[in-house]
C-alpha cells in the first residue's frame, strides 16, 4: 500500500530524549505536477529552489551518525517552510532576480493548507515527542547572489535570534576546526529565523542554526565530510549545554 504523499519525511533512528535532532526546511526541489511555476527547468537545481547539498548531509547525519532528521519534501519556490504564514515571501513571486510567474496570484491559503501547516504541525508533534537537548537547523547558502554579487567568504555561518546559547559554542568550535565562520552571516537570524523562532526559541529549546556554503557540500565527498564535522560539533555543543 502506497502512503499518501506528505511535505516532510523522517530519516534515521527514533529521537532519543534530550538527544540531538536535525531539521532541513529547504532540502527538496520537488514541485507537484499540478503546480506550474513557469520558470526555466534548470533553475530547479539552483539555490533559489533548493538548499544545495543539504539533503545529502542530512541523510548522512541520520544514517551514519544517528541524528534523527525532519526533512522537507517540497521546494521553497512552492512554499517556503522557513517563513511565517503572514510573510509575503512564503509563496515567493520572485527570488534572486528571477520572477516566478506561477506564484503571482496563487491561492495562498491552499498552499499553506497543503504544505506549510502540515509540515509544521508534524514538526511540532515530533519535537514534543523527542524533547531534544539540541536542535540543528541545517541550510546552505550560495557563494554569491546573482542580484548582489559580493563574495561571501564564510565556509559556514551560525544563525540565531535571541537565544545564542548553542551558537556561541558552535562559532568557537567551527573556528577551531580552521574554518571562516559567520556570526549571523551571510544573513542574520534576527531577520530570518522562522522555524527556529517557532519550534525552538518559543519552547526554550537550544538550537544550532547552521548555514554551509554550497561549494563545500555540492559533492558526495563534501557532504560526508560536513556530516561528520557537524555531528562532532553538535555532540560537543550538546555536552557543554548539559554541563552548564
Amino acid at each position: 500500500m502506497i502512503s499518501e504523499w506528505q511535505p516532510w519525511r523522517h530519516i534515521g533512528p527514533e529521537p532519543r530524549r534530550r538527544g540531538i535532532v536535525l531539521i532541513a526546511d529547504h532540502a527538496s526541489n520537488f514541485v507537484p505536477d499540478d503546480i506550474v511555476l513557469g520558470i526555466e527547468p534548470a533553475l530547479m537545481n539552483d539555490h533559489i529552489a533548493i538548499d544545495i547539498g543539504v539533503e545529502g548531509v542530512a541523510e548522512r547525519m541520520a544514517r551514519r551518525h544517528g541524528v534523527p532528521a525532519h526533512v522537507a519534501c517540497v521546494s521553497r519556490l512552492v512554499c517556503d517552510l522557513n517563513r511565517d504564514e503572514d510573510d509575503p515571501r512564503v509563496v515567493p513571486a520572485s527570488s534572486d532576480g528571477h520572477t516566478i510567474p506561477g506564484n503571482i496570484g496563487a491561492d495562498l491559503e491552499r498552499r499553506l493548507d497543503r504544505f506549510h501547516r502540515p509540515y509544521h504541525h508534524a514538526l511540532a508533534d515530533w519535537l514534543d515527542h523527542a524533547d531534544p537537548g539540541l536542535v540543528i537547523s541545517l541550510h546552505s547558502f550560495t557563494p554569491a547572489l546573482k542580484s548582489a554579487p559580493a563574495s561571501r567568504p564564510w565556509e559556514v555561518g551560525i544563525l540565531y535570534n535571541t537565544d545564542d546559547r548553542a551558537a556561541r559554542h558552535g562559532i568557537r568550535l567551527f573556528g577551531e576546526a580552521g574554518l571562516t565562520v559567520g556570526d549571523n552571516e551571510p544573513y542574520s537570524g534576527r531577520d530570518l529565523n522562522a522555524t527556529m523562532n517557532r519550534h525552538a526559541e518559543a519552547h526554550g529549546r537550544a538550537y544550532l542554526g547552521i548555514e554551509v556554503r554550497q561549494d563545500q557540500i555540492d559533492t558526495e565527498a563534501g557532504q560526508a565530510r560536513w556530516a561528520a564535522l557537524i555531528a562532532d560539533v553538535a555532540g560537543r555543543v550538546a555536552l557543554m549545554l548539559e554541563a552548564a
